[in-house]
């Protein structure tokens, strides 16, 4: 599997690999609390570099690398995305740290960003894609099963929040089997936003 940062786009989105010029546009439409509930690492207000710069130093090595999110048409930033926890050895990797300011939230963003992701990951040879979250955000473990990963299982007090309580982790993967089906699924719901011909 060789996974290296590249623009990835489609009629919906475009994903563009992170870089210091998306700091202050980032910062920006990260203020939003809400953003943050679930997470590791708060994003927001004086929060936001501490967030955003290891994403940035973790690219030099391919062993993550974010990218900001943006609607095809209009050119807005709607969020970030990122590959995570590239593991080239065993062909595995995460899609994760993803995030969509409210208004982009529940339409065609997350699909089309997904189907980007994982098509990208296959396409580099990955044999298995993970994502996971917070056990209480049930926003984000719907989308997955929605999108046709599967529910793999729950590890117990797996990591600390930013607020310094303990979080269980709730793990979803996809293998290169099941991607037909998820890929046609996310293109089936992404038809739905489709301008007219």
């Amino acid at each position: 599997m060789r996974l290296e940062p590249m623009v990835l786009d489609n009629a919906f989105v475009r994903l563009e690999p992170l870089d210091d010029s998306h700091r202050e546009e980032m910062r920006l439409l990260a203020r939003e609390a809400e953003l943050w509930e679930w997470t590791s690492v708060r994003g927001d207000g004086p929060g936001f570099d501490a967030w955003f710069d290891p994403l940035r130093a973790g690219q030099p090595g391919n062993r993550q690398f974010g990218h900001a999110v943006r609607i095809r048409q209009t050119g807005e930033l709607a969020g970030h995305t990122s590959f995570v926890a590239i593991e080239p050895d065993h062909a595995r990797v995460e899609v994760g740290w993803t995030w969509y300011g409210a208004p982009w939230r529940g339409g065609f963003v997350n699909p089309a960003c997904k189907r980007l992701m994982l098509g990208r990951a296959f396409e580099a040879g990955a044999q298995r894609v993970e994502l996971k979250t917070h056990h209480l955000n049930q926003r984000s473990q719907r989308a997955m099963l929605r999108m046709g990963a599967v529910q793999e299982g729950t590890l117990r007090s797996h990591m600390v929040t930013w607020r310094g309580d303990r979080r269980d982790t709730v793990y979803f993967s996809v293998l290169p089997h099941e991607w037909p089906a998820v890929r046609e699924g996310l293109e089936r719901r992404l038809q739905a936003f489709a301008p007219a011909a």
